[in-house]
């Protein structure tokens, strides 16, 4: 559960407070297995129940404590084993369970489209192509946009449906329930209101009422989201740290750029440092990647890399040479007997060799997608904990920031010329005066007056 978000939300601690009350064995809402249909739900409990017991545990009126529950139900900790698309508490023998805490609102799960893709192409597998009409809206437009991946989506989906077959029938109802339960709140049918959409309180109607601003959780969310960025990045962002030894954009020193160099051989801490924030962080940097390599090499699975670098090459290369590309992986990662085989599961690959005979960008995506979750799963904790990274990251380098002398500011040439005549005027009028040479120029003058009228 994240702590930012219980901070920045006590609403939703104190509705998780009252959800562990209500489930304690000993003076929660008594629970007992009730047959729904042909199968026995165990864990049930009534609308009734519920209601009596938010009456009784909180001395509220009835009413008050129907609203209670319907808020419990519009949030997902309670979910409606019959009526699924009205997420409201019936109080009556109208059977209810509580959720599960994987999906409580709190655990902040991205609501992606290819998890809701994956769950429509089951239900669809599950129903034979008869869904409700706007599930099939949403299977058909999901189809569309997310067409270079679909076989991806539909392959998980099938593993997902063989996986609940092999469970036991309750279970098996139960687990459905659970995720038609979380589907609902955070994808609702159109004309509902959801309280994802509409703030915790559930009473604003957009059919009635000019909804302003965003909600609530989702305003919550992405301030969590928001302040775990800020803080992991903290020291890396160029705005709120120093870049070190010095910014070269503002000064003369291109250290910086060359410390940090794509190929460099010692990198520096902060670099190495952000190795550590994800998978993806080591796989974007070129120098983390030629150390993630080294690593594999050593545990000879160096394959994996090099399948996921020729898959990005396929991706982001020119469209002229990609039916060669496309034809290099196969005969070096795919077929049987290829010099670096890579280990896929036998559907991955059956689609991949499909999409093969008419190649384009997004034909190896299931099989790198597949590469990459093995070596974020397994690989890269292991990489962590390994001499290779530990090396590196005893010989990276922390540079120190680069001291400049303060320059001072020139001066105006007007002024330095203004400077210059005050001077003299203050030697002169300070200075020694000489009479003969005064008197000599007084006397010339006098000549030059005298003889004036005779020159004319």
């Amino acid at each position: 559960m994240s702590v930012v978000f219980m901070t920045c939300f006590p609403a939703v601690c104190k509705v998780e407070s009252v959800m562990l009350e209500m489930q304690d064995p000993k003076t929660g809402v008594k629970s007992q297995p009730q047959r729904l249909v042909s199968t026995t739900i165990p864990h049930a409990i009534t609308g009734e129940d519920i209601v009596a017991w938010l009456t009784n545990c909180y001395s509220i009126g009835a009413e008050e404590a129907w609203a209670l529950g319907t808020m419990l139900v519009a949030f997902g900790y309670i979910y409606p084993l019959q009526d699924h698309k009205r997420l409201v508490i019936k109080p009556d023998a109208s059977l209810y369970r509580f959720q599960t805490p994987y999906f409580w609102p709190a655990q902040q799960w991205p609501v992606e489209d290819t998890d809701y893709a994956i769950y429509l192409a089951k239900r669809n597998i599950r129903k034979r192509g008869v869904l409700a009409l706007y599930e099939q809206v949403q299977y058909n437009s999901l189809h569309k946009w997310m067409n270079h991946k679909w076989d991806f989506i539909v392959m998980q989906a099938k593993e997902q449906y063989r996986a609940g077959k092999e469970r036991k029938k309750p279970d098996r109802v139960v687990f459905d329930c659970q995720e038609r339960a979380y589907w609902v709140v955070h994808r609702p049918p159109p004309g509902t209101v959801s309280a994802m959409d509409y703030g915790l309180e559930r009473m604003v109607d957009p059919n009635t009422e000019e909804v302003t601003g965003y909600c609530f959780l989702c305003l919550f969310s992405l301030f969590s989201s928001l302040v775990k960025y800020s803080v992991t990045y903290n020291k890396h962002d160029p705005f709120l740290a120093p870049c070190l030894p010095s910014n070269p954009w503002v000064t003369d020193d291109v250290t910086y750029w060359f410390l940090n160099m794509a190929n460099v051989g010692i990198p520096t801490k902060m670099r190495v440092e952000r190795w550590t924030f994800s998978f993806g962080e080591l796989l974007s940097d070129p120098r983390g990647r030629d150390d993630f390599r080294l690593f594999l090499k050593k545990e000879f699975s160096g394959e994996n890399l090099a399948f996921w670098e020729a898959c990005e090459d396929l991706k982001w290369g020119t469209a002229a040479t990609m039916n060669d590309k496309a034809q290099q992986v196969y005969k070096t990662f795919l077929t049987r007997g290829a010099p670096r085989w890579i280990n896929i599961d036998g559907k991955t690959m059956e689609v991949t060799v499909k999409g093969l005979k008419h190649p384009h960008r997004y034909v190896l995506d299931a099989a790198q997608t597949h590469i990459f979750m093995l070596m974020k799963k397994d690989s890269f904790g292991r990489y962590l904990k390994s001499p290779v990274f530990k090396d590196t990251q005893k010989r990276a380098i922390c540079p120190d920031q680069h001291m400049f002398r303060k320059r001072r500011p020139s001066i105006s040439p007007i002024i330095v010329r203004q400077l210059e005549q005050e001077e003299r005027a203050r030697m002169a009028t300070s200075g020694p005066v000489d009479i003969t040479q005064v008197m000599s120029k007084l006397s010339n003058k006098g000549k030059e007056v005298k003889l004036s009228p005779e020159v004319q």
